[in-house]
């Protein structure tokens, strides 16, 4: 491929994944949330909704490697590629609009929840496969690879910190737009809907990619040999418990503890929800960029041990937070404490990523194949299955401090302002009221199992990591020369 082809899917293919992940990020962290606040939910609704969104998930990750096999064999003259990215994008779409923009109410509520959210599953699934499927269609040599991987990332959480940001800006408190929850959701749902597949022409007309591979018939990969590969390679096993165990850690906060805690306590107001992951994003965004430049000069497991003190010290901040009241003082704190957490996390996800990958050489080592193909597929497979039990956490915590009881009545409120009944200022009125009547140990519970447990999580992977990894630079380097690379 050329230079001038290269540098010009440099720029078109990672800029078609802004709006892809903006739609992931108003699914995955704030989906619960708009359930929470514009439906009125028994106990029994609500242990519904998450037997849906859990069984989806699992089924998502299940179904990933079904995906990539239909990819692989697709054969048409656009590619294998961009018509699974455009069929994606625009069924993804369709669902997504109807599943915020139902007027909908109980049974029949969580009755059409629970088919959109298996339709998003399968729809959102032929995209992200064939969106990351293209990387190496776009280059031979590692290091293209990693210059496709890392700028995609980048832009990945370009969309992702948009999303994060202005989500809950424009559908919480005085800001909603249309002046309500609910509205806002469905307005936001159109507004990303029309932005992913409008972002992705981009991908679609301005990507060349290699198709030499498309002469020959792929080669079948049974569910026996993915199984075993997977299983007799006892490092992957356990960096692959341990990125579950850290991912769950920390997933727990913005998977919708924190929105709610934050609502809870300081009121409800969607700016500050932006503001405090905003500025946990900004630790990650840190070390996107000089991360390569640490790992160089610190080896994983010593890095390991500083970045566990570091998210340490965060999550204490976060705890003793409400010693400073319910002002700005303890806002701060607790977001300071939340960014500090999040720095220490994420070089934890990325230290993660690359122990994952190189197991790959460890099996060629041990057993004479590569299989890099399976093992990175691990990686989506294992963060479907942590979010899947982010939800779990949560709905099990709001079912244990009865949150449904205040935010049923904000969502009646809601919905009282959506069909016109009051007017946004009552509307504001009445759900501060409801606020100030949420109890101080319940607040608190709330904080403790976000805190507490993402804190545990992170620990546990830590000790399971250092006791049962064996591939330091070291020994990995040491693998490498007897394969004589």
């Amino acid at each position: 491929m050329d230079n001038k082809t290269e540098k010009r899917n440099l720029w078109c293919f990672p800029v078609g994944t802004i709006g892809r992940d903006m739609l992931y990020v108003l699914v995955a962290n704030f989906l619960l949330t708009y359930i929470l606040f514009t439906r009125e939910l028994t106990p029994a609704q609500l242990t519904a909704i998450t037997a849906i969104m859990v069984a989806a998930r699992i089924f998502d990750a299940l179904n990933d490697p079904v995906m990539g096999n239909i990819i692989e064999r697709t054969r048409s003259k656009w590619g294998k590629f961009k018509p699974w990215l455009l069929a994606g994008a625009l069924s993804t779409t369709v669902v997504i609009i109807f599943l915020f923009n139902t007027d909908l109410q109980g049974w029949p509520f969580i009755i059409a929840f629970g088919i959109s959210y298996f339709a998003f599953s399968i729809t959102y699934t032929m995209n992200d496969i064939a969106y990351w499927g293209m990387i190496p269609a776009l280059g031979t040599d590692g290091d293209t690879r990693n210059k496709f991987t890392s700028r995609a990332t980048l832009f990945a959480g370009i969309g992702n910190a948009i999303a994060s940001t202005l989500i809950p800006l424009f559908t919480t408190g005085a800001m909603a737009l249309g002046g309500n929850t609910k509205s806002a959701y469905g307005m936001i749902a159109v507004i990303i809907g029309i932005i992913t597949p409008t972002i992705l022409l981009a991908t679609l007309f301005g990507v060349k990619e290699n198709r030499d591979d498309m002469k020959t018939a792929p080669e079948p990969i049974g569910l026996k040999h993915i199984v075993t590969t997977i299983t007799r390679n006892d490092q992957l096993m356990w960096v692959s418990l341990c990125f579950l165990i850290q991912e769950l850690g920390n997933g727990i906060i913005v998977g919708g503890l924190g929105s709610t805690y934050i609502y809870f306590t300081y009121g409800y107001k969607g700016g500050l929800y932006s503001v405090f992951s905003t500025v946990g994003l900004s630790a990650t965004a840190f070390l996107m960029i000089f991360y390569p430049t640490i790992s160089r000069l610190i080896g994983r497991k010593r890095l390991m041990n500083i970045l566990l003190v570091v998210s340490m010290a965060g999550y204490a901040m976060m705890l003793v937070s409400p010693v400073f009241g319910s002002g700005n003082a303890s806002f701060w704190i607790l977001s300071i404490g939340f960014m500090v957490a999040s720095f220490g996390q994420y070089g934890y996800y990325l230290i993660m990523m690359i122990s994952i990958l190189n197991t790959v050489e460890y099996n060629e080592y041990k057993f004479g194949k590569r299989d890099e193909a399976i093992i990175a597929s691990l990686r989506p497979f294992l963060t479907k299955m942590s979010s899947a039990l982010v939800v779990l956490v949560t709905s099990v915590t709001y079912l244990i401090y009865n949150v449904t009881d205040y935010t049923n009545q904000i969502s009646s409120y809601e919905n009282a302002a959506a069909s016109g009944k009051i007017t946004d200022e009552e509307k504001m009125d009445a759900i501060e009221k409801v606020i100030s009547t949420v109890m101080s140990a319940q607040k608190g519970g709330l904080l403790f199992v976000m805190v507490l447990l993402s804190a545990g999580l992170m620990a546990v992977s830590y000790f399971i990591y250092k006791k049962h990894y064996i591939l330091d630079e070291d020994e990995y380097d040491r693998i490498c020369r007897e394969l004589g690379k």
